[in-house]
């Protein structure tokens, strides 16, 4: 009896330690956006938003990133032009920093788009 007590429980320690497997989090590298690639707000920036408004839409959370709104709700307030690393709106992108899972996942050549759109000014063109 003991010696069946004695392989379950050692069965059950293997079956839970194989449980906490995981994998390690990869984390990617930023791509780099060539200075002679052009970057609009409107049409390259403002439309990443587009699954972040279910919570970012004026109502529940700051800032407001419906189209429209947007430039205005992150600039200066959020955003601080010339430093993304600076930008509280760039420490807190989905796969950057956010504080919690969004359920949005932007890819590294989105949030590399974002950081020189940033680090370049942000301008509003």
């Amino acid at each position: 009896m003991r010696t069946s007590v004695s392989k379950l429980l050692a069965g059950l320690l293997l079956l839970l330690l194989g449980s906490c497997y995981y994998d390690e989090l990869i984390e990617e590298e930023v791509p780099d956006i060539p200075d002679t690639e052009e970057i609009s707000f409107a049409t390259d920036i403002e439309p990443l938003f587009t699954a972040c408004t279910a919570c970012h839409d004026g109502s529940v959370a700051n800032p407001d990133l419906r189209a429209g709104n947007a430039y205005d709700a992150l600039v200066p307030g959020y955003v601080v032009p010339g430093d993304a690393e600076g930008s509280e709106f760039y420490q807190k992108l989905p796969g950057v920093g956010h504080p919690f899972d969004p359920g949005v996942v932007l890819t590294s050549s989105e949030i590399a788009l974002i950081k020189a759109w940033i680090d370049r000014g942000a301008e509003d063109n």
